[in-house]
Parts: structure tokens; sequence; C-alpha cells
């Protein structure tokens, strides 16, 4: 039994795909592209698939991935056709990039690269969040919420003016066996503070990396 990974995007209007609609749409569309998929036994088969970072419904990314089972040897899979009837099969937004045999385990993934846009001249927000000595969010969690401290893990932001809007970077904590960050806490934050317009931040994930610094996706 071979782990194969599919390394996506999810783009534009792809990116209001909810995780459990795009968990449907990515198993018709392995099964439509004929990819030799292995399925699970018992009453109700499904394929195998495993998604490693599940994204948040209206955020973009250019590194999501999936992993699926096989029992096709690796010599006889054609990588480069498989991805081209994948891409084809699904909607639009929704592109694969590369399908190669998983060689990382997504249990490794420690932090999450986002790229952010916000329409306007924030930097005031930005210089107000850097200067505060604490941030305190509350972060939903299985058992209810909890107090979080932003500054923790988001020391400062260093922004830039582009184009008319405030840009920035982030990178943040993130697997299944640490914390899990989402940029809208951040942005929710600075919205009570600072009145700014959250909804209308533009977050595209860029990158996702190991506990040692290595890419994930490659």
């Amino acid at each position: 039994m071979n782990t194969i990974r599919v390394w996506f995007t999810k783009t534009g209007e792809a990116s209001y795909i909810s995780h459990l609609d795009l968990q449907r749409v990515m198993g018709r569309a392995m099964r439509r592209a004929g990819l030799p998929v292995w399925y699970s036994l018992g009453f109700n088969p499904h394929i195998y698939m495993t998604f490693a970072l599940p994204l948040s419904l209206g955020q973009e990314s250019l590194v999501e991935s999936v992993d699926f089972k096989t029992e096709t040897p690796l010599d006889q899979l054609d990588f480069e056709g498989m991805a081209a009837a994948l891409t084809e099969a699904l909607p639009r937004g929704v592109d694969v990039k590369k399908i190669y045999p998983a060689d990382t385990d997504p249990a490794a993934i420690a932090s999450v690269k986002y790229q952010v846009r916000l329409p306007g001249d924030w930097m005031k927000a930005v210089e107000g969040y850097n200067a505060l000595p604490e941030a305190i969010v509350e972060k939903k969690t299985k058992r209810g919420t909890k107090p979080l401290n932003l500054k923790e893990h988001i020391p400062a932001i260093e922004a830039w003016l582009r184009d008319g809007e405030t840009c920035f970077t982030l990178t943040l904590p993130a697997g299944s066996a640490g914390l899990n960050l989402n940029p809208a806490l951040l942005l929710q934050f600075m919205e009570g503070q600072w009145n700014l317009p959250a909804r209308a931040a533009h977050l595209l994930r860029v990158g996702i990396f190991t506990q040692n610094g290595d890419k994930f996706l490659g």
C-alpha cells in the first residue's frame, strides 16, 4: 500500500467551498479522473483521504494537500497524467500543482505562513498593535473557549503599503499536535481595537512548514 500526495491550490470562488464539501468534490473528481485510489472496507466503502490542514471558509491557499492510498506500484503510476486529469475534473480555483509519493508525515507540521492584504492605509492600527504589551482574544476549543495572548505568537507585525493596500505576512503555529492559530483572530482583535475592516481582508496561505523549518509540500 502506497500513500500518494496531491498538492493543490484553492483560490478565487473556490475559497467558499467548505471543507466538508471539498471532501465530496475531491472524492468525485478522483473517481472521474480514474485515479487508482484504495477504498476503505465495510458496508459503506469510501476513498481513504487525509487533508493536512483544513482551510477556513473564505481563505485562499497555494499549499493545500490531500493524501490517498493506492495498491498500484509506484513505478506504474503516471503522476503528471494523474495531475492533469484531476485538475480537469475539479472546479475552477482548485488546481493540482503536483502529485507524488507522500514523503513527510502531516504530524510533522508546525507552522503556516499567510499573506494578508487590507484595502486602505491601516499602518496606525499596525503600530498600535505593535505597541501593546498584550493582546488577549477568546479562542474556541473543543471544550469551549479560553483566553489567548496573541503577542506570545505574533509579537509584532511588519507591514507595508502597496497599491492602496496594507500588506503583511504572518507565520503562525499549526499542526495536529499543537496550537492552530487562525489569522482571523488577529484581524478580529484589530477590528475591535481600531475598527479595521476584518471581513475585507484577503488571506492567502503561502507556506506550510515542519518542525525543523522544511517545506511540507515540495
